[in-house]
């Protein structure tokens, strides 16, 4: 298929057409309008079929329904509305249930504005809503890589049972830029628990619940659980490394501001020090064995987010506590420069 000039938005939705979605639930809420805008009318062309719900409430619940019957769903939205799907996304996690969400972020807390950020880290990796579960976490630093991660996302969904989530910021949904959008075939993997009605009396009935008023029953099912994180965490955490052989100084960023990062790195040079970059792919399960082989040696670790700082807690907890830490954010959809980092490495190195 030839590349096309896509926003990263539409080229969510496309990638999500041409990965066997056929349902999307959502409600209107900047910077990631495009996504239901785009399949309001792309999937009535597919057979597929597109709601507006009446609330984000609704929305989570409908993809709930959809899952439950087996269904390749989706939803998007931005941080508020990612907050009022929270629950529901619990309970799809509780029913061992596939669907894919999208986040593109901006800025917060409360309402926020609709300028981009990265500031939703805890809120994808720590659960969001209630109780012990994960979601898979892709986090792409180029359309390209969002349109993947997107169809990925449904196969790992089906293959786990388990929601995942695209997880962007505003930039990342609105820039534009070539893009392949693969027609995959899905994953196979068997449904028989799908509830989609009880002709064949030779198989068990399908029930979807996620309630268990059975203390031991739930510790038993929450164990089954913790037991399939532990292999996403083995075999599903993915990153890109840039630079970072022979590095005296490690950077650490994702999504959008990676690739300012990478900017840096390639149009600067510190005259005693290089530079290196480690990119998170996966929000969780995080790389952090990968993290921790790249960091060995290293003079310092560097990270930058869009944010007060939040996956630093996860790069703290993956490397050596002997090698310095530094931080560099911004807050309030307020994106940082290529110059602000560069002279923060400079200060980072002069006091190495």
């Amino acid at each position: 298929m030839d590349k096309q000039f896509m926003k990263g938005n539409e080229a969510i939705a496309e990638a999500a057409v041409q990965a066997g979605c056929r349902y999307f639930f959502g409600y209107p809420i900047t910077p990631q309008n495009e996504i239901p805008e785009y399949l309001s009318w792309r999937l009535p062309e597919v057979g597929g079929t597109f709601v507006q719900a009446e609330s984000e409430v609704a929305a989570i619940n409908m993809v709930y329904g959809a899952a439950g019957a087996g269904a390749r769903v989706m939803t998007s939205s931005s941080g508020p509305g990612i907050s009022l799907k929270s629950e529901g996304i619990s309970y799809l996690a509780g029913a061992n249930l596939p669907a894919v969400i999208v986040n593109i972020m901006r800025a917060g807390p409360g309402l926020g504005g609709i300028q981009a950020s990265q500031s939703d880290y805890f809120q994808a990796t720590r659960g969001g809503g209630h109780g012990d579960y994960q979601c898979i976490v892709y986090t792409p630093t180029t359309i390209q890589q969002a349109a993947d991660f997107t169809q990925l996302a449904f196969d790992k969904a089906d293959q786990y049972r388990i929601p995942v989530m695209i997880l962007g910021d505003g930039i990342m949904g609105q820039m534009m830029e070539p893009v392949v959008i693969k027609e995959v075939k899905p994953l196979e993997t068997d449904k028989s628990w799908a509830t989609v009605g009880w002709n064949d009396k030779s198989r068990e009935r399908a029930v979807i619940n996620s309630l268990s008023l059975d203390a031991g029953k739930l510790e038993v099912w929450n164990n089954h659980l913790q037991a399939k994180y532990k292999t996403i965490r083995e075999n599903e955490a993915l990153h890109e490394e840039y630079n970072t052989d022979g590095c005296d100084i490690l950077m650490v960023a994702y999504g959008t501001t990676a690739r300012t990062v990478r900017s840096v790195i390639d149009e600067n040079e510190l005259k005693n020090h290089k530079i290196g970059l480690f990119t998170p792919l996966t929000a969780w399960p995080y790389p952090s064995e990968a993290l921790k082989k790249a960091a060995e040696g290293k003079k310092a670790v560097f990270v930058v987010e869009m944010s007060a700082g939040q996956m630093i807690e996860d790069v703290k907890l993956s490397i050596d506590s002997n090698i310095p830490i530094h931080f560099y954010g911004r807050t309030g959809g307020i994106v940082p420069t290529a110059e602000e980092i560069f002279a923060q490495i400079v200060k980072i190195g002069e006091v190495l």
